[in-house]
């Protein structure tokens, strides 16, 4: 996988960048990684519902395809795009999105942060009072009855949001990403349901006491992107 480091780099031109290599490329493309930040930017997933955007005030919205709903994106937040062809590396959607969260959790892990998975909500969590227990989240994602009318509700309590994951497939190739917050001004996702979600609290890891540059941080999480999205 070539990695592509963008640098600072506005949203809407990535996203149809990313649309064009994805329409463009050919069962010998190789696959690449796309890692960049952006300036304040708000996006919607195509379930995005207007009213999970309360106050957007002056940073633009863009709407995009990607799943799920609102989240916001801003400096001092490292954006990685894995642009995979699934079919080539063997393994379906349902892995793909399970392998992005496992690269972001080992990441944490080398700064001393416990990833959580928390059950029907993608992207990554942490525990506000001790960031770095190993303990199992008692919402982690389990094997449900199957005599459930539908899944509960995803429970955040004592959590913080640190990464939020959404992605597009197009013939079988992936586009759009995962956003791991490390040090950024926070007071957007205020104005907004992040991910859709009333009151979930968003976080990074200057918040929870890792002081840390985004740009080693990338580093880091660039190589275990690169290893774990391995065929």
């Amino acid at each position: 996988m070539q990695t592509r480091w963008l640098g600072q780099v506005p949203y809407k031109p990535t996203y149809e960048a990313m649309q064009a290599f994805t329409a463009t490329r050919g069962a010998d493309t190789p696959d690449e990684l796309w890692m960049c930040e952006h300036p304040p930017v708000y996006t919607q997933g195509l379930a995005g519902q207007d009213d999970h955007l309360l106050a957007p005030g002056d940073v633009p919205v863009v709407r995009t395809n990607r799943g799920g709903q609102v989240t916001y994106h801003g400096p001092g937040q490292v954006v990685a795009y894995p642009l995979v062809d699934l079919q080539r590396a063997g393994y379906y959607v349902k892995e793909y999105v399970f392998r992005i969260e496992e690269a972001v959790i080992r990441t944490l892990d080398h700064f001393g942060v416990t990833g959580h998975r928390v059950a029907g909500a993608p992207g990554i969590y942490v525990r506000l009072d001790d960031p770095g227990s190993h303990a199992l989240l008692p919402q982690r994602p389990m094997k449900r009855d199957p005599h459930a009318a539908q899944p509960p509700a995803p429970d955040f309590s004592g959590l913080g949001k640190i990464a939020a994951l959404g992605i597009k497939v197009s013939r079988h190739c992936t586009y759009h990403g995962v956003a791991l917050n490390v040090a950024m001004d926070l007071a957007p996702f205020f104005r907004i349901n992040p991910c859709g979600y009333q009151g979930l609290q968003t976080v990074d890891l200057s918040t929870i006491g890792i002081v840390i540059s985004p740009d080693e941080v990338a580093q880091v999480l660039s190589g275990r992107l690169s290893a774990t999205l391995s065929p």
